[in-house]
């Protein structure tokens, strides 16, 4: 079990290990070397998603270790409360940052409307806390949109094995 602590609530999840190895192992990294530790949720938009993992508060992009393989095609659905990859235009170009669905968002899947994108993990506690991070109010910030006005931390994320 992993656990995102934030400071809207803790956010239980379960990965997906079978289904997504790659991307499983390479989450799992990132908690043990603390990259997730001060990171913000950067992106949210109401009934589509809430994105993090990568941006300090000053939106500032954290270092990365190198991309990992796209696993969308391991037959795992965008569905509400799953957690996938996100990734830019290139197919395998997944790193730290991650997202969790808040509606069933089919265009996402593999096929949809491209390779689509790694689902790896799902919400087993704290769907509460994901739906009130998403209905904070959002602007324009560092050249991003739909960021959050009120920092929305992640204050840590552990392993409970």
């Amino acid at each position: 079990m992993i656990t995102i602590k934030t400071n809207h609530g803790d956010i239980s999840i379960e990965l997906l290990e079978e289904a997504a190895p790659i991307s499983c192992e390479n989450f799992r990294q990132y908690v043990k070397d603390g990259h997730f530790d001060g990171t913000i949720f950067h992106r949210v938009i109401p009934n589509f998603m809430i994105q993090g993992g990568g941006m300090d508060e000053s939106m500032g992009s954290k270092p990365t270790r190198d991309p990992i393989k796209n696993e969308a095609d391991n037959g795992e659905k965008n569905e509400r409360g799953t957690l996938a990859m996100a990734r830019t235009g290139v197919v395998d170009s997944a790193t730290s940052q991650f997202f969790i669905n808040l509606n069933n968002n089919d265009f996402l899947n593999h096929g949809g409307r491209d390779f689509g994108y790694a689902v790896f993990a799902r919400v087993s506690d704290g769907m509460d806390v994901v739906d009130s991070i998403a209905g904070v109010v959002t602007g324009n910030r560092g050249g991003h949109q739909d960021v959050p006005l009120d920092t929305v931390m992640i204050t840590e994320v552990t392993i409970t094995e």
